[in-house]
């Protein structure tokens, strides 16, 4: 289990530039999309699910997920989640 404090320092220290708190409703899904930028999240409360060629990642409170610039995959909230994420530019 990860603390905020910690997470977000490892975030800074690895070059993730905008931080940020988002809130997820119940039931939020996407279908699979990809993002420009690497992406690690922590679960701050409920639960998230990312799933890409590379498995699924569950994610309870106080786990992270990490997805690599480019990378195909969805997301979804069952109950919904509050995430602190980092997004760090592709090189």
């Amino acid at each position: 289990m990860t603390d905020q404090a910690t997470f977000t320092a490892r975030l800074q220290a690895e070059g993730y530039t905008e931080i940020l708190t988002r809130e997820f409703a119940p039931g939020y899904a996407t279908p699979e999309h990809s993002h420009p930028y690497d992406a690690r999240g922590l679960t701050l409360a409920g639960e998230f699910v990312v799933v890409s060629a590379g498995g699924t990642q569950d994610c309870p409170v106080g786990s992270t997920f990490d997805l690599a610039a480019g990378t195909p995959h969805t997301e979804a909230s069952a109950g919904g989640a509050t995430m602190l994420i980092g997004r760090r530019p592709s090189a």
